[in-house]
């Protein structure tokens, strides 16, 4: 069966949000079906009013078309496009729907539809009660969204569309218009829309939301996002996300009930996540580089995982020259506010440098280069800075 879930680009990257529902199209995959993840390049240039309380701001198409391009390498690297019967898809509602006129679109699509039955959508209901209204833009993006699910079932076969629940609207808009125009049964599949267990949404920081590609959010950053998961999310997006059977998903959760202050379940999801976004390479080193910065020995600690850090904490280009005096460099590098702050912090043995205790103003002379390049400061339990002489 052909199964599809769309997404309308109106960034270059996805972001965790669309997590779910790549991976729900995954599962089909490797059940034996067919996954086709729609780009909304036409739809995108519209905005789907469903769960939103104001209008989007409408997006050109070289916009939506270049954000397309950034997004088909991070689809490739959750669902599988090779060659065979269950081979992933990628499709571009603007392929068929910018050819067609609207006079073809009011006969063979808005005939078959009633306002009545649109009217009845909770979405669009919500948006006319609304301060401020719905557009006639947006209230056709229903019509679009049914048409896509038409166009999928007749030309390449595809059955199901999923989605969260509130797109459920425009899932049974298309399945009606399949119905009447091509006689045959169609199938939707929502699920909830994903909150933690305080009821905040789900992929927003406070640095906003946490994006798919690494030059927005770094595969570091992205780990954390999962670290970060409380107990009670850990065990609930384990079942959502993971592609793990739910035996061993079982077993991951008993053996972080039985020892919970290890994060036995946030490992296995931020590193599971990780790797299906970034590649096992990233999440392994962004997982030795929190290591490094939580309390692990860096002496042990692999290069990778310096670079790494080197992209998370603040860095210090400093000579050799300049590890003659401990004091200036610790001023310098914003550990210290004065020399005499940062001689009070030396005397209290409240800095560290590659996990050693600095007690005297020589001792940063003395502390071995791990890597031939770094020295990693610390002050108290949290605040770091990495020296570097290699640039």
């Amino acid at each position: 069966m052909g199964v599809y879930v769309g997404f309308d680009p109106t960034a270059d990257s996805l972001h965790v949000g669309h997590l779910l529902g790549q991976i729900t199209l995954r599962r089909f995959q490797l059940a034996g079906h067919r996954p086709f993840s729609l780009a909304g390049g036409a739809t995108g240039m519209v905005g789907d009013p469903s769960g939103r309380s104001d209008e989007r701001n409408l997006l050109d198409g070289d916009v939506l078309r270049h954000n397309v391009s950034r997004i088909t390498s991070q689809l490739e690297k959750l669902l599988d496009f090779s060659k065979g019967e269950t081979q992933a898809t990628l499709v571009n509602n603007a392929d068929w729907t910018e050819p067609m006129s609207a006079l073809d679109f009011l006969r063979d699509v808005g005939k078959h539809i009633t306002v009545n039955q649109m009217m009845a959508k909770e979405s669009v209901k919500n948006r006319l009660q609304s301060e401020n209204g719905l557009s006639y833009t947006e209230f056709s993006y229903m019509l679009l969204q049914a048409n896509d699910f038409r166009h999928l079932c007749a030309t390449h076969n595809v059955e199901m569309q999923m989605g969260g629940s509130d797109q459920w609207g425009n899932i049974t808009a298309g399945i009606d218009l399949i119905r009447k125009t091509l006689s045959r049964q169609a199938f939707g599949a929502t699920w909830p829309l994903v909150t933690k267990s305080d009821g905040t949404k789900f992929g927003k920081t406070a640095d906003g939301a946490v994006w798919l590609d690494s030059a927005r959010t770094t595969p570091y950053q992205f780990r954390q996002f999962w670290m970060q998961t409380t107990d009670d999310d850990a065990a609930k997006f384990l079942l959502w996300f993971s592609l793990s059977s739910t035996e061993e998903i079982g077993a991951c959760v008993a053996t972080h009930l039985n020892a919970p202050e290890k994060r036995h379940a946030q490992r296995a999801l931020a590193d599971e996540m990780t790797a299906l976004v970034h590649g096992a390479t990233a999440a392994t080193d962004a997982s030795a580089a929190a290591d490094i910065l939580f309390g692990a020995d860096p002496v042990r600690a692999s290069r990778e995982a310096f670079d790494v850090v080197s992209h998370e904490v603040e860095t210090v280009s400093v000579t050799t020259d300049d590890l003659l005096d401990t004091v200036a460099v610790l001023v310098r590098s914003g550990l210290a506010v004065s020399n005499s702050d940062a001689r009070r912090s030396l005397q209290q043995k409240a800095m560290k440098a590659n996990g050693s205790v600095l007690d005297d103003e020589n001792a940063l002379s003395n502390t071995p280069l791990l890597h031939g390049r770094y020295i990693l400061l610390r002050k108290g339990k949290t605040t770091y800075r990495l020296l570097d002489l290699g640039q």
